[in-house]
């Protein structure tokens, strides 16, 4: 059974901690799908990653192309990414559900601090999921790392 963590940005851009805990999740020998709420979305998140420090480079593509099967990290706004992944990364507020954090190894929910309308969203995934019985953890940057604050 997995866990879904929520990520607070307020120090670090999107694109950055992306990098950061998508690294991670390969280094674990997982499949990502990155799951956008809108495809302009992830057309520039895709655009961010490919101009990114070479360094820090992630494998990924867009869905919609021939090998989106193969891919180890795919950008997405279907509930079921066809690179059969075992940790979902949420941006932009796309869903998530409690089956899918009790299905997958890891449900990430990364939210704008700064944003109001991406905080009250995130409130309501958090709360939805913890009603439901799945596993939770809130992370934040505030003091400059981050910090787990809560979990369920």
């Amino acid at each position: 059974m997995g866990a879904a963590y929520f990520y607070h940005l307020t120090r670090r851009p999107l694109v950055e901690t992306l990098r950061m805990l998508v690294g991670k999740s390969l280094d674990n020998g997982w499949r990502v799908a990155v799951r956008g709420a809108d495809d302009a979305g992830l057309e520039a998140l895709d655009k961010a990653l490919w101009l990114g420090p070479e360094d820090s480079f992630l494998p990924h593509g867009i869905a919609g192309g021939p090998r989106d099967a193969d891919q180890p990290v795919l950008l997405t706004t279907a509930m079921v990414a066809a690179n059969t992944p075992q940790c979902v990364m949420s941006v932009g507020g796309a869903e998530v559900t409690a089956e899918e954090v009790a299905a997958l190894e890891r449900v990430c929910v990364l939210f704008d601090g700064d944003d109001e309308a991406a905080l009250s969203r995130a409130r309501g995934q958090w709360k939805a999921l913890k009603d439901a019985g799945a596993a939770a953890q809130y992370w934040s940057e505030e003091s400059g790392r981050w910090e787990k604050k809560a979990e369920t």
